[in-house]
């Protein structure tokens, strides 16, 4: 009875998780995305994420902060700011239904930052990301929690810096990643984000 009860939750749970969006409405709607994220949502430039089969909770979410001001992303601001609910959730259908296209790591970094991806820093009080990220590093869609896998160094190692430095904010009331960031050293956040990078 009890684990009828426990699979009745999770299958409820599961089922609360719908996606609203529109992928061929988002494609048509796609356009202006391109030139930063590219067509298909994997980007070319270091500096800008990629977010081809990206969590589309993850997005829907992201988009509308920096929409609303909750995110603070000066050179997305305007592209976002006349969006609509809908158009966020077919954008974010479409980016989600995109095949995401693998990076790799430095190889002098990769053993560090596959401790700190699997293993956390007890010491530091810091968890394996791989607990809301995953193992293989494609997020918790039903928790929002972000696809990483493949995702840029460079692009990582902003957000965890912005993170740290509290100029990124919209990780909720408990913090997550700002505490996690704010204990991670300099080199950790480079060899974390360089092992993400390479994660398939």
């Amino acid at each position: 009875m009890k684990n009828l009860l426990i699979s009745l939750i999770v299958s409820a749970g599961l089922m609360s998780v719908a996606h609203a969006g529109d992928a061929e409405a988002g494609k048509a709607k796609s356009a202006t995305c391109a030139a930063c994220h590219g067509a298909d949502g994997n980007s070319m430039a270091p500096t800008f994420p990629k977010i081809a089969g990206q969590g589309e909770r993850y997005l829907i979410k992201q988009i509308k902060d920096i929409r609303d001001g909750r995110r603070n992303v000066p050179t997305m601001a305007p592209f976002v700011s006349a969006l609509s609910d809908t158009d966020i959730e077919d954008l974010a259908a479409y980016f989600t239904s995109q095949a995401p296209k693998a990076g790799g790591a430095q190889e002098e970094l990769a053993e560090l930052g596959e401790t700190i991806y699997r293993g956390g820093i007890a010491e530091k009080g810091i968890p394996a990301c791989l607990a809301c990220h995953g193992p293989d590093g494609k997020g918790i869609e039903t928790a929002a929690f972000p696809r990483l896998a493949g995702q840029h160094a460079e692009y990582t190692k902003t957000q965890l810096n912005a993170f740290s430095m509290n100029q990124r904010t919209n990780d909720g009331d408990t913090r997550m990643m700002r505490d996690i960031a704010y204990r991670l050293h300099a080199t950790e956040i480079e060899a974390v984000a360089s092992y993400i990078q390479g994660l398939r």
